[in-house]
């Protein structure tokens, strides 16, 4: 008769925690299937994250010295492998007004603006490419960030000795290092050059998405742009450039390994039923 009722209890007791688990994995799984939610979602994410890694990267870096001489070192390293180019490649710019301004634009504007507007065409209509480049852009946006606090390095317009101009301050009204983006700016966080490795993540990620090969060209064309972008304009050396490429195709491959194995682990452990996966209109296998 005891033994009776202690099972009764047990299962009476069992079968409460099973509702108490079943029930945030049933509220996960209607805010899933909302549109509504999960839009919200997404935004609140994807602001909380570049925030945080704006905010992260802009906080002050008392470190100037120490900036400065990595600078040189880095320097003497391209010239030691032969392709310390940077002044001659800003020299060849700056001989042409048009050039200069271009340049200064695509380092302005096809930056971070033109990230959203691709961002914002990819969330709507290629939902799965969406995500591989916004979990590449996200991871490799924490791993610059250790670099940019461990190892603050100095860009080449603050050494006009060696031949430097900072041509968006010469040239251009635009600029990052204006008054009001202080906060969000770190004046030593030369290496890596997201500006260069991005634009890959977004080329893979519209490459993916669209069969549409003239604008495979132009996402192909985008991180050479910036890479002569960020030399002409002083913002970045080579060494600079090619680190920024290491860390997002590192973040690439962490984002494709959370698609693989992360989501799913996920999903599983909230109890959300995968939805059937269909090929996007228009996207790649």
């Amino acid at each position: 008769m005891g033994d009776t009722r202690a099972n009764r209890q047990k299962e009476v007791s069992g079968g409460m925690v099973s509702r108490a688990l079943i029930r945030p994995r049933q509220v996960a799984q209607v805010l899933a299937e909302k549109p509504i939610f999960r839009h919200i979602s997404e935004i609140t994410l994807v602001v909380l994250a570049f925030l945080c890694y704006f905010l992260v990267r802009g906080s002050v870096v008392d470190r100037a010295g120490e900036a400065l001489n990595r600078s040189f070192r880095i320097i003497d390293l391209e010239r030691d492998f032969g392709f310390f180019w940077e002044t001659q490649l800003q020299a060849a710019i700056l001989s042409s007004k048009v050039l200069v301004q271009l340049f200064n634009f695509i380092y302005f504007w096809m930056d971070f603006p033109f990230i959203i507007v691709v961002g914002i065409w990819m969330y709507f209509w290629h939902r799965r490419q969406y995500t591989l480049t916004r979990d590449a852009m996200l991871l490799s946006g924490a791993i610059a960030i250790i670099i940019y606090n461990l190892f603050p390095v100095a860009p080449p317009r603050f050494l006009p000795e060696f031949g430097f101009v900072d041509t968006m301050a010469e040239y251009s009204r635009l600029s990052y290092q204006a008054e009001s983006a202080q906060p969000f700016v770190n004046p030593y966080a030369a290496v890596p050059s997201l500006h260069v490795g991005w634009p890959v993540i977004l080329a893979v990620g519209v490459i993916a998405a669209t069969r549409f090969k003239p604008l495979w060209i132009l996402a192909l064309l985008l991180p050479v742009a910036q890479f002569f972008a960020v030399i002409s304009t002083g913002n970045h050396y080579i060494f600079d450039a090619q680190i920024g490429v290491v860390v997002s195709l590192v973040g690439l491959g962490l984002a494709l390994a959370m698609q693989r194995w992360g989501y799913a682990a996920l999903g599983r452990l909230l109890g959300i039923k995968p939805k059937p996966t269909t090929t996007s209109q228009g996207g790649a296998t």
